[in-house]
């Protein structure tokens, strides 16, 4: 963007000319793409930072550096390029293990029902059909919030 001026100049005392200075700002595109990369570098920092975190609290008892990690990589996934191409070859090759990631990076996530499904994936890997409980208590519940609200 140039910005001309335009007025008497301050040298010539007494004379009736006027001049022309340009003076070049930077331009609001670059501004905004300096911006853009100053946000991609810190979320990624962010990002390392968290994962980092999850590491040293993973052996702590209890599964609390797995999600610590898997928000980490998303902060990562979400500012940089070559991680978006390896989440997309993982999408390829494993579509049931990266869907519950992707239903958390969306602009409104919905964090129940990814937990409830991932609970009951892990439920149907670990128990055999008889035992499952978590089918029946959803079932349970449904019956007993209908008839708590008619």
């Amino acid at each position: 963007m140039t910005i001309i001026v335009t007025g008497p100049p301050s040298s010539l005392s007494g004379a009736d000319l006027t001049f022309a200075t340009a003076i070049r700002l930077p331009s609001y595109r670059a501004r905004s793409r300096t911006l853009r990369a100053l946000k991609r570098w810190a979320l990624m920092a962010g990002g390392l930072f968290v994962v980092l975190l999850g590491i040293l609290i993973a052996p702590l008892p209890g599964p609390g550096g797995i999600p610590v990690i898997a928000v980490g990589l998303m902060l990562i996934l979400k500012s940089s390029f070559w991680a978006k191409r390896l989440f997309i070859r993982a999408q390829y090759a494993r579509p049931k293990w990266v869907y519950p990631f992707r239903r958390l990076m969306r602009k409104k996530p919905e964090f129940a029902p990814v937990f409830w499904q991932q609970a009951l994936r892990a439920e149907k890997v670990v128990l055999k059909r008889p035992r499952r409980r978590l089918t029946r208590l959803r079932k349970m519940l449904r019956r007993y919030f209908r008839k708590l609200f008619r």
